[in-house]
């Protein structure tokens, strides 16, 4: 995820940010939500570990991992041939200081 930039002005603090959008879609479903708590502890899972945890196939558990890595949510890295995701603070903590200066404005 891309971290949103300062916001100069209120134009444009009124507007938020594509990733910010990517974020609270990642949010919005009870399965997502349930796979991110696999790593509330710091956890580092594969695919396949999220997929048993969870309760779900692994290509399910594929889509939403790239949709929380697409949130800003998890990150990832390759340790050979398998993809391991870890939560990612500095992500959420962008998109969360979008959302607040974006409410800041609205609300």
């Amino acid at each position: 995820m891309v971290a949103p930039g300062p916001r100069p002005d209120a134009d444009q603090a009124a507007e938020l940010h594509p990733a910010t959008h990517d974020f609270l879609k990642a949010l919005a479903n009870p399965t997502r939500q349930k796979v991110m708590l696999l790593f509330a502890q710091g956890a580092e899972l594969s695919v396949n570990e999220v997929a048993e945890q969870a309760g779900i196939s692994q290509p399910t558990a594929s889509q939403q991992l790239a949709l929380l890595r697409r949130g800003g949510i998890l990150a990832s890295r390759r340790d050979g041939k398998v993809v391991l995701y870890c939560s990612n603070k500095e992500g959420v903590a962008a998109a969360l200081a979008d959302l607040q200066a974006y409410l800041g404005v609205c609300c």
